[in-house]
């Protein structure tokens, strides 16, 4: 078979026909990767998303016990408040027991 001569109008629209396949096919190479990436770019604000959502629920919940504001906290906070009322005799007593024995030691000697 011999060459088409490249002026000849039908060489010239096959030619044609086939860059525009090429071009074609690439586009569409293009926009598949273009799809592609616009969809991590979705899965990526998602996941940031998420993540923010997630850091404001921990900021949230590390406020509330820096404040002292959980249950737990606020049992502690009662028991300690019972203890120390519970244990206020005990330096007065010490006190009155250091006294007696200074005035019983006091006695002693004056005998």
């Amino acid at each position: 078979m011999t060459e088409p001569s490249p002026n000849d109008p039908a060489a010239v629209a096959l030619e044609l026909e086939r860059i525009r396949r090429t071009i074609e096919v690439g586009f569409t190479r293009t926009d598949g990767a273009l799809a592609l990436l616009v969809q991590r770019h979705d899965q990526s604000d998602e996941t940031q998303k998420e993540h923010a959502r997630r850091l404001d629920a921990h900021d949230a919940r590390l406020d509330t016990l820096e404040r002292g504001e959980t249950e737990g906290q606020k049992r502690s906070d009662g028991r300690l408040d019972a203890l120390e009322r519970a244990r206020w005799p005990l330096p007065s007593v010490a006190a009155l027991v250091a006294l007696y024995g200074l005035l019983l030691s006091l006695w002693q000697l004056s005998r």
